[in-house]
């Protein structure tokens, strides 16, 4: 397999309620199908329940909280959207450590729809470029980034990797991306 994941572990970072469904589920599938592993962090233990735009859908048992989390142990990190999942992230301190965690260690983050209000948040967007849900343009131009209206975008600055997206629609291009810089 070209885009081989063995004996690799991405943390996928989630709020317990709220995230996009079908952008927790594809990359997830792509990492499983890759050779790796992804396993679901959270702020809260238990399961989390992901949405259908604005209608409830599937729940997804959490394997880690982030306070018991160690970003050693991982690979990388993605972040799904929906606009209730980052909304929630960028308010817990916690959760917002995670993710400056990877940046920290220089290790790739891939990033879509409404998940970089979670990067904001952190202040880890300023001087990069940078593509998400049309609405956030403003709040990430307002935090230093370069915002463009892509399919994908990959920012590489310095030993930083991070790969993000708009939409759903985007999700092949997302997970290529993905799989190719993790």
């Amino acid at each position: 397999m070209a885009n081989s994941l063995q004996g690799k572990t991405i943390a996928f970072l989630v709020a317990p309620e709220g995230v996009e469904q079908v952008e927790l589920t594809e990359p997830w599938q792509a990492v499983q199908q890759a050779g790796g592993t992804p396993r679901l962090v959270s702020t809260e233990a238990g399961k989390v329940q992901a949405f259908n735009h604005l209608d409830k859908a599937d729940t997804f048992d959490v394997d880690e909280t982030v306070d018991a989390a160690d970003t050693a142990q991982y690979d990388a990190l993605v972040l799904p959207g929906g606009v209730a999942n980052p909304d929630f992230l960028r308010t817990q301190p916690r959760a917002v450590a995670f993710a400056e965690s990877f940046f920290a260690a220089g290790k790739p983050v891939a990033s879509i729809c409404h998940a970089p209000w979670t990067l904001v948040e952190a202040d880890l967007v300023r001087g990069r470029t940078i593509t998400s849900w049309p609405s956030l343009r403003t709040d990430l131009r307002n935090a230093g980034a370069t915002w463009v209206d892509e399919e994908v975008v990959v920012c590489e600055a310095g030993p930083n990797v991070l790969i993000s997206s708009r939409k759903p629609d985007d999700l092949k291009a997302f997970t290529g991306e993905m799989l190719d810089r993790f």
